[in-house]
């Protein structure tokens, strides 16, 4: 069995992302590892070459910041990564840069690999979610926060990126038949200091929206503030070791108070539902479980 790791990076310092602890705790599961560098204002190459390992391949491409809509940016470089996956691979592993897999589920993650490695029903792997938000104690558990996708899939070329590249579909926009690996990706995408935070956010809704919007719709104090209304719940587990020193340099104020949390009657409702029978009613899933 031949597994292949693709991702895509583009101004990782200047935006804070956790690429390095990324792309190293997904290498002990991969034979390869594609990363796909987009025109970078910051130190990102450098970053990825201090990763000492023989299955890294750097590839470099050129983001075309015209195509706006839905963030099908984010999915055309997606679908450039992994163009770069030789026919001989299995199995396509993507993880996006600010996602870490957590040692404890290595041994999840090859056995399902392995054992649908020759079931050919079976096009994609998936994974459960911890969302970390403000800061490394808190995870986002409401309804605008997916619980499971895709992160691993059968080498096809009919297999691509979707839409803003959270997950994958075939060519003619049918779901993939999948199997649970009973594993968790480890989402950091909102767990950085603050103004970098700002500063991402600006970053990402140019993906989708024009200058004029971004500047009338992203309030810098909001932001900067780490202001919540969403439930959030206390996490009780251990974070991969590979996040260790980033998490030890944790030098931020954020502070969340359930009671000021202010719902509407409908998510109330729909949350209490979900808590006790672990039903979410109306949950997307971009993906057909076998």
């Amino acid at each position: 069995m031949k597994v292949a790791g693709f991702t895509i990076i583009r101004n990782a310092e200047k935006f804070d992302y956790p690429v390095k602890e990324s792309i190293l705790s997904v290498l002990p599961l991969v034979d390869v590892f594609i990363v796909s560098i987009g025109q970078s204002e910051d130190n990102t190459e450098q970053i990825i070459r201090s990763i000492q390992s023989d299955k890294i391949q750097i590839v470099h491409s050129v983001w075309d910041e015209s195509l706006r809509e839905g963030g099908k940016l984010l999915s055309i470089e997606t679908n450039k990564a992994k163009s770069y996956i030789s026919n001989d691979v299995d199995w396509c592993f993507y993880i996006q840069s600010d996602e870490v897999v957590h040692e404890q589920d290595y041994d999840k993650i090859y056995s399902t690999m392995h054992k649908y490695q020759s079931d050919k029903r079976v096009e994609g792997l998936l994974f459960n979610y911890y969302h970390f938000f403000g800061n490394y104690n808190y995870i986002a558990v409401s309804r605008k926060w997916y619980r499971k996708e895709i992160r691993i899939i059968r080498n096809d070329n009919d297999i691509l990126s979707y839409k803003d590249a959270q997950g994958f579909r075939k060519k003619n926009n049918s779901k993939l038949k999948v199997k649970e690996t009973g594993a968790y990706i480890y989402h950091y995408g909102w767990v950085r200091h603050p103004q970098a935070q700002l500063e991402k956010q600006k970053n990402f809704h140019k993906l989708w929206h024009d200058d004029d919007w971004v500047n009338k719709n992203i309030d810098e104090q909001k932001v900067l503030q780490y202001e919540v209304n969403d439930i959030l719940e206390k996490f009780s587990g251990s974070h991969p070791a590979i996040m260790n020193e980033r998490i030890k340099k944790y030098n931020w104020h954020f502070d969340y108070n359930k009671n000021k949390v202010k719902l509407n009657w409908k998510d109330k409702f729909l949350h209490k539902i979900e808590l006790l029978t672990g039903w979410r009613i109306g949950e997307y899933k971009n993906y057909v479980k076998l």
